[in-house]
C-alpha cells in the first residue's frame, strides 16, 4: 500500500497523518503539542527546533503505528500555520524563535504607518497593515536581533514561514522555497503580480535575497535527503497555508465555495475563482491556491480567538476540566438566562472584520443568577456570533448568495456550537466525514501535485457527515443587534 504523508504543522502543536495514495481515505494520525512561549503580554513566539522535533517525532509514530516504512511514502504535502515567520542560517540553524501570527509587538508600528501607504499596501497585497502578517515581524527582527543583522551582513540569514523552514530542513537545505497562499499573508507579496513586491521590500526593509523562491501550490518543491526518519527522495508535491488546505480539504474548489475552520481561531474562507476581489467590509483579499501559474482567490475573515476561548474555560478558569465537556455544560441553560450575557472573545485583538488590535476580552451582562452553564453557552454563542460578522462580510463583498457553509477543526464535533452556527448565520451548516480537512488538504494538494489525481477527483470524493439547519427562533436575531451595539460600544465608539 501506498501513502501521502501530511504534515500539518499548527499553532499549537504539529499531526502528521498517512492517507492512501489510492482511495483517498484518511487512515489515521498522530498529534503532538508544543511550547508556547510568551516573553512579555502579547508576544507569542515557538522554538523552531521543537518544532522540528514534533514533525520527527510523529512521522515516525504515524508509520509504526500503521507498521508503515518512509518507503512506502509517495509523496509529502505540507500545511501550516500562515503568518508565523522563521529566520535561520543556511546551514539550517535558527537564529530566533519563530514569531508567531498572534504576536501583538509591532502594534505601534503598525499605527504609525499613514492612511495613504496603508491604502497602497492593501491594494498591493489584499491585506491590512497589521501585527498579524509576516512582514512587520521580519522588520523587528531585523531592527531589534543582533544575530539576525550580523547574519544578513555576512550574507547567512534566510527568513520564511513555516512551510518554507520545513522543506528546508526535510530537503538538508537544497530548497528555499513557498508557494502562493503562504506569500500572500506576508504583506510583502503583490496578489495581482505574483511576486515579491520591490516597493513593499522597501518600505519593511526586507532583502529580497533572504526571502524564497516563489512556486505554484502543487508541483515539486524539493525531496527528502539526510534524514533520520525519512529515507532519501521523497517528493514534496503540495503545500497550502492552513485555511487554504482547510478549504482545499473541503473540495472548495469552485466559485462561492466557503468554509470555516474551527481551531485556536476561526478562519472563513470564499472562494472567488479568478478575481481578485477587494473588501469593502473589512476582510482580506488571499490567494487560494495557485495551480499551473494561475492564481486562484478567495476572500477570507479572521477571528483570532475560537477554540482558545474554550481553553481559557477550562485552563484559566476551570468551569470545565475537558473542552469536550463545554457542550453539555452549555446546554444546561436556556434563552431566558442568557438575553444579556455576553462573551466577546478578543483576548489578542479583535480581527475582521473591525481590525482592532488592541481589543480585550469582555464578558458582560452577568448577575447573581449567571452560573458556570450560562458562561460557557455565552462563549459558544461569542464564537459564533464572531464568525457571522464575517459571513456578513463576506456575503457584501463577494455578492455570491451564501447558503451554506462547510465547517472543520477540532471544535466542529461539538454538535450544540453548530446549531448555534447555524441559527445565528441562517445557513446550512455541513459537517464533512473527515474533519481533520487542514492535514486532509495538504495531502491532496500532494496527490494533486504528483499528478495522481485531479481537482475534479477530489471534489466527488469529498463526503457529508451531518448537517445542521437553523432554527428560525427570533432570539437569535434579537442577540445578533445586541451583539452588534456591545462591539460598537466596548470597541469602536
Amino acid at each position: 500500500m501506498g501513502y501521502i504523508l501530511s504534515i500539518d504543522q499548527g499553532t499549537t502543536g504539529t499531526t502528521a497523518a498517512l492517507i492512501d495514495s489510492e482511495t483517498l481515505e484518511f487512515k489515521g494520525k498522530v498529534n503532538r503539542e508544543f511550547s508556547q512561549i510568551f516573553p512579555k503580554p502579547g508576544l507569542v513566539e515557538h522554538d523552531l527546533n521543537e518544532i522540528w522535533s514534533s514533525v520527527a517525532s510523529t512521522v515516525t509514530e504515524v508509520l509504526t503505528n500503521h507498521r508503515a516504512s518512509g518507503k512506502d511514502i509517495k509523496c509529502i504535502g505540507i500545511t501550516n500555520q500562515r503568518e508565523t515567520i522563521c529566520s535561520f542560517n543556511k546551514s539550517g540553524t535558527p537564529l530566533h524563535n519563530a514569531i508567531v501570527w498572534q504576536d501583538r509587538r509591532t502594534h505601534e508600528f503598525c499605527k504609525s504607518v499613514d492612511l495613504k501607504k496603508r491604502e497602497e499596501i492593501r491594494i498591493a497585497t489584499g491585506l491590512p497593515v497589521d501585527p498579524y502578517f509576516s512582514g512587520t515581524k521580519i522588520k523587528w527582527l531585523i531592527e531589534n536581533s543582533e544575530e539576525i543583522k550580523n547574519h544578513i551582513n555576512k550574507n547567512d540569514c534566510l527568513f520564511g514561514t513555516i512551510d518554507t523552514f520545513l522543506v528546508y530542513k526535510l530537503s538538508s537545505g537544497e530548497a528555499h522555497v513557498t508557494e502562493s497562499s503562504n506569500a500572500s499573508r506576508t504583506l510583502l507579496y503583490n496578489i495581482k503580480d505574483d511576486r515579491w513586491d520591490n516597493e513593499l521590500l522597501s518600505f519593511f526593509k526586507v532583502p529580497l535575497e533572504t526571502l524564497p523562491k516563489i512556486q505554484s501550490s502543487f508541483g515539486h518543491f524539493g525531496e527528502t535527503k539526510g534524514l533520520s526518519f525519512l529515507p532519501d527522495g521523497i517528493p514534496i508535491t503540495g503545500i497550502l497555508g492552513d485555511q487554504q488546505s482547510a478549504l482545499f480539504g473541503q473540495a472548495g474548489v469552485e466559485k462561492g465555495m466557503s468554509k470555516c475552520t474551527y481551531g485556536t481561531g476561526a478562519f472563513y474562507l470564499v472562494n472567488t475563482g479568478h478575481e481578485c476581489v477587494y473588501s469593502n467590509n473589512g476582510l482580506l483579499t488571499t490567494v487560494a491556491y495557485k495551480e499551473n501559474n494561475k492564481i486562484t482567490y478567495a476572500l477570507e475573515g479572521s477571528c483570532y480567538i475560537a477554540g482558545a476561548a474554550v481553553q481559557w474555560l477550562r485552563d484559566n478558569l476551570g468551569v470545565i476540566t475537558a473542552s469536550s465537556q463545554v457542550e453539555t455544560l452549555a446546554k444546561q441553560t436556556d434563552h431566558l438566562k442568557m438575553k444579556n450575557v455576553f462573551f466577546l472573545p478578543f483576548f489578542t485583538g479583535l480581527g475582521s472584520p473591525y481590525w482592532i488590535g488592541n481589543s480585550q476580552a469582555a464578558i458582560t451582562g452577568i448577575t447573581r443568577d449567571t452560573g458556570k452553564a450560562e458562561i460557557a453557552r455565552a462563549c459558544l454563542e461569542g464564537i459564533c456570533l464572531s464568525i457571522n460578522d464575517l459571513l456578513e462580510s463576506a456575503s457584501l463583498d463577494s455578492g455570491l448568495p451564501l447558503t451554506e457553509m462547510r465547517v472543520d477543526g477540532g471544535a466542529v464535533i461539538n454538535n450544540f456550537l453548530m446549531e448555534l452556527q447555524a441559527s445565528f448565520s441562517e445557513l446550512k451548516i455541513i459537517r464533512p466525514s473527515v474533519i481533520e480537512t487542514t492535514a486532509y488538504g495538504a495531502a491532496l494538494s500532494a496527490a494533486v501535485g504528483l499528478g495522481i489525481y485531479s481537482k475534479a477527483d477530489i471534489k466527488n470524493k469529498w463526503k457529508v457527515n451531518k448537517e445542521f439547519k437553523p432554527s428560525k427562533d427570533e432570539y437569535f436575531d434579537i442577540k445578533k443587534t445586541e451583539w452588534k451595539r456591545m462591539i460598537k460600544k466596548l470597541y469602536l465608539d
